[in-house]
């Protein structure tokens, strides 16, 4: 994909030189660029050359004079320029390959490009590492990377992601501590394959490369009906286990449904460190708890008024405790909950960012209520599309209810301010 712009930012010298949607960075300095890293470090400048084809298909030169760390306000359609690498594995765990057919086309795309683990956090294996990436990397002091781990056990690993080049693991990761290169592990915990004494040797050996691994994230395996692989949920005494086991390590953390399924309170923030994998649900729920905490309540409503919030099994007895709390403190303010089931998904599914329309039209469509309250997890970033292709307006019609959205997944601030202006 090339270096299409898809926004400029406002008030950004991209806006002042009339740089647009559509148009398209062909160089920097007589530079080509193959993603966001070249594009950023081509930037750190005090004077730029801009080649770029204009929407119309005209080429212009643009001379820029600007202090060396000023960005220029340019919003990418890709990170990447060139080709994504693509995931060579075929895991046995694999979210993508469980989902039927008739999702958004994005949702399909199975990519392990080092490139977007150090851009925005995704995760990669490092079964398609090759030692012209290696050489990038140690020469432009990249990193930190996120990398699926998953097991270190060679022959397991191998037997997981069904790659020949899934056992070289180890040697990569000794690779990065060599060379100083930061890490964040994860691990899908698959009960039977890398669970008990597994998980443990995994840990072990993670642990043996120390400050390298910058943190670890044990997370379950999602299991949904349209699974074909022979693989089982996280129960109760295997969250135990794991709790026990992980508890023995530094910088190692479990998701929260491990403590969910295990019946055990939410740990408090410092068993989270600095949240480096929130986005895996590690700590999402003791930060929405801690922030709710820190907010300012309005004693009354100037009018009587109802809220849905409309969430995720997940989620829900967090938001048992806020609903309470509010209902309590907040005069004329009522807020129902609304969990959602996945019959889409089967039962086993219990996070907001797999909810799809019409299990959230089931959850709510009996409820009175003024507005419904969702997260934009349940979103596709900067739109109002579901999961299965339909939006939040088809929620609406079908349902007739009005929504709020709030932006931040981890806080319901956006959700206080507005009972101030009720």
């Amino acid at each position: 994909m090339p270096a299409l712009v898809s926004d400029v930012l406002k008030g950004s010298i991209a806006e002042e030189l009339q740089i647009e949607k559509g148009d398209e960075i062909l160089s920097i300095d007589g530079e080509k660029m193959s993603d966001m890293i070249d594009y950023n470090f081509f930037c750190k400048s005090d004077f730029l050359t801009l080649e770029i084809q204009k929407a119309s298909g005209d080429v212009e030169v643009i001379e820029i004079e600007k202090d060396y760390d000023d960005d220029l306000g340019i919003v990418f359609e890709s990170a990447v320029f060139d080709r994504v690498k693509p995931c060579l594995n075929k895991c046995i765990f694999c979210f993508v390959d469980q989902q039927p057919k008739g999702l958004r086309d994005t949702l399909y795309i199975k990519d392990d490009d080092y490139r977007l683990s150090y851009l925005q956090g995704t995760y990669i294996t490092l079964t398609n590492f090759t030692d012209k990436d290696r050489e990038r990397i140690k020469r432009m002091h990249l990193g930190p990377f996120y990398v699926s781990v998953h097991t270190t056990n060679p022959d397991l690993r191998v037997k997981m992601l069904r790659n020949p080049k899934a056992g070289k693991i180890m040697d990569n990761l000794k690779w990065f501590r060599k060379n100083k290169i930061p890490f964040h592990a994860q691990i899908v915990l698959c009960p039977g394959y890398n669970d008990g004494t597994e998980l443990e040797r995994t840990l072990n050996d993670l642990a043996s490369l120390k400050n390298t691994v910058l943190s670890t994230a044990i997370v379950p395996v999602g299991v949904t009906q349209f699974r074909k692989e022979n693989l089982v949920q996280v129960d109760e005494k295997v969250a135990k286990e794991t709790l026990k086991i992980a508890s023995k390590f530094k910088r190692v953390c479990v998701s929260d449904e491990f403590f969910l399924l295990a019946g055990e309170k939410i740990p408090p923030a410092k068993y989270y460190g600095n949240f480096a994998q929130l986005e895996d649900g590690v700590g999402a729920i003791r930060l929405l708890i801690d922030d709710y905490k820190s907010l300012k309540l309005p004693q009354k409503l100037s009018k009587p008024y109802k809220f849905v919030f409309a969430v995720s099994y997940a989620a829900l007895e967090a938001f048992k405790g806020i609903a309470k709390d509010l209902n309590k403190k907040v005069e004329n303010l009522q807020i129902e909950l609304a969990p959602v089931k996945s019959e889409y998904w089967g039962q086993n599914i219990t996070v907001a960012g797999l909810i799809t329309t019409d299990d959230l039209i089931a959850a709510i469509k009996d409820k009175t209520c003024d507005d419904v309250v969702i997260p934009s997890v349940m979103l596709r970033p900067y739109s109002e599309d579901f999961l299965d292709g339909r939006n939040l307006d088809y929620v609406r019609k079908m349902s007739g209810k009005s929504f709020t959205v709030l932006k931040n997944n981890y806080s319901i601030k956006e959700f206080i301010d507005k009972l101030y202006n009720i």
